[in-house]
């Protein structure tokens, strides 16, 4: 592939991944895509045969930029408490570039199940949790986090940053008419949302203290 070629490869998945992420698999359409990206319909189609498949390499590209972005969560250096907090701040920071990012993917969650089962296959939860119960033992005993109750913790967690951008039209409204500004809302988030998790992960701990005192007695 030449470098002219490359550039217009580029050029066409740029183009593809805006209007994908503003309209849908469904509402975009290739000359949408053909026209952002400067050149007619035909050789657009000579790139990407169909838009399906277009489709499927954004799907795809954006997917990895997402699990690679949050790769040092697993730095065996990092407490628990670092994790999360890299987490809110590197989440809502991405999320903050990329707005429209949650209503897509929860759209096309619901357009094609499939899809979405078939990205997740490449995250296994086992592997994760034993990677977390490796570096952490004694903290995820301490504060009472155990293999049942790991999912509860990581959709808490993950509906906690990505709430706020599902809701967007609704927040901005309500914070206009409070005054306050929404981005300065997201920026203060990051540190109280990770503040707001430690504390209640450290409440295990309560539990598991009251549990052992219960037995004893």
């Amino acid at each position: 592939m030449t470098d002219s070629e490359k550039q217009t490869e580029d050029r066409i998945f740029e183009s593809a991944t805006e209007i994908f992420i503003e309209k849908g698999m469904d509402g975009a359409r290739m000359q949408d895509i053909a026209n952002h990206a400067g050149i007619n319909k035909a050789l657009l189609h000579y790139y990407y045969r169909s838009k399906e498949h277009l489709f499927e390499a954004v799907f795809e590209k954006m997917a990895n930029v997402m699990f690679s972005r949050f790769a040092p969560v697993f730095d065996e250096n990092a407490s628990i408490e670092d994790k999360i907090r890299f987490f809110f701040r590197e989440h809502i920071s991405f999320l903050q570039k990329n707005p429209l990012l949650p209503a897509f993917i929860l759209n096309e969650i619901n357009r094609n199940p499939a899809r979405i089962k078939k990205l997740l296959q490449r995250f296994n939860v086992n592997e994760f949790w034993n990677t977390l119960e490796r570096q952490h033992h004694d903290y995820l005993i301490r504060y009472n986090i155990t293999r049942e109750t790991m999912p509860q913790l990581m959709t808490s967690i993950a509906a906690i940053s990505i709430f706020p951008f599902a809701a967007r039209g609704i927040m901005e409204v309500l914070f206009e008419k409070s005054g306050q500004d929404f981005n300065d809302y997201l920026e203060k988030r990051k540190d109280f949302a990770a503040d707001f998790v430690i504390r209640a992960i450290k409440g295990g701990e309560m539990e598991t203290n009251m549990e052992s005192k219960r037995k004893l007695e």
